[in-house]
């Protein structure tokens, strides 16, 4: 459409959407979803793949060359690989990558690649299936073949994202490093974060990964690294090894200075800040009729209002929506 591009108030690029196809999911982390919660988003409120791929289409004539697919979990959405085809045909994007808790990717594994899906970032806070259980309510087992079954139709890479929670999955930080190590996935701790009432619990949780890296550094040699994909993960080469560690802090080490992206949500609404209430709403813009260009001046307009960073340690009872309403 035009060769703009996106930059908000504080001088940084907006470079990077993450795409909520989806509030709901198929297991209940404890720190995402309370158990029992059905107050997700009615169906006629999300947007249609038309719809979607309009507002992407629209956000790479402005620049953004990357797109996530999350959720919720977003393979419970049906015919997502046809989204993905759509998504992936769209010029000006560089990159689609999906993140997902693997539960339904034995089968969905291979449309996904053929549609043009290429990254992978699987949520996986547990190898011991009785914890998985615990955490997440769902089947490890059923996880790791779906997770197996990417890595055999060629999804690379594939970073395991792990929760990190106190007295929970701690102690197993090292046999999860293990089997990204021998699967040559990257691994990604990150902390709890104090979204809605479940954040606020998993606070107690809480374990400063400070703390952790220093941990690991007594058994491994940690290199600074820097890996490809526009997150906001601080990353270590082990040793002389190809592994990788990444750590996601937004509590004890926020990243909100390089911030470079924002959030759509399967209801249309634009979130600018994980932890912070700054929205645009779209979806009433695109179901009056808005014209391409004038949908161009209002993701500018949206931008303008992402602010400098949150609030987490300040302000932890500021966000009250889950994390499943927001997009990973």
């Amino acid at each position: 459409m035009n060769d703009q591009t996106l930059t908000d108030p504080f001088g940084r690029r907006i470079a990077y959407l993450r795409l909520s196809v989806t509030d709901r999911c198929d297991l209940r982390c404890g720190y995402c979803l309370p158990k029992g919660f059905k107050g997700f988003e009615e169906p006629e409120h999300w947007l249609t793949f038309e719809e979607i791929t309009r507002v992407v289409g629209a956000f790479t004539a402005l620049g953004v060359g990357r797109v996530r697919i999350t959720g919720g979990e977003p393979l419970v959405r049906r015919n997502l690989p046809e989204l993905a085809a759509g998504l992936s045909a769209l010029p000006g994007l560089d990159d689609l990558s999906i993140s997902s808790n693997c539960t339904r990717m034995e089968s969905l594994a291979e449309p996904l690649y053929r549609a043009g899906v290429r990254r992978l970032n699987v949520s996986l806070d547990s190898l011991r299936p009785e914890v998985f259980k615990q955490v997440t309510g769902g089947d490890l087992d059923k996880v790791l073949r779906g997770i197996a079954a990417a890595r055999a139709v060629g999804f690379a890479p594939i970073r395991v994202n792990t929760v990190v929670m106190r007295g929970v999955n701690d102690a197993e930080i090292e046999d999860i490093l293990g089997y990204c190590a021998d699967n040559g996935f990257t691994l990604r701790l990150i902390e709890t974060m104090p979204m809605g009432a479940t954040g606020q619990a998993a606070r107690d949780q809480y374990l400063d990964l400070q703390t952790v890296r220093r941990r690991l550094e007594q058994r491994f040699t940690l290199i600074p690294d820097i890996l490809p994909g526009g997150g906001p993960a601080r990353y270590f080469r082990l040793g002389a090894t190809e592994t990788r560690i990444g750590f996601i802090t937004p509590i004890s080490q926020h990243f909100c200075e390089t911030c470079n992206r924002v959030r759509l949500t399967v209801d249309g609404t634009l979130y600018l800040c994980l932890g912070q209430d700054s929205s645009y709403a779209l979806r009433p813009l695109l179901r009056d009729g808005i014209g391409d260009d004038a949908l161009l001046d209002h993701l500018q307009q949206a931008i303008a209002l992402k602010p400098e960073r949150h609030e987490f340690n300040e302000r932890p009872e500021k966000v009250i929506r889950f994390m499943s309403m927001t997009g990973g």
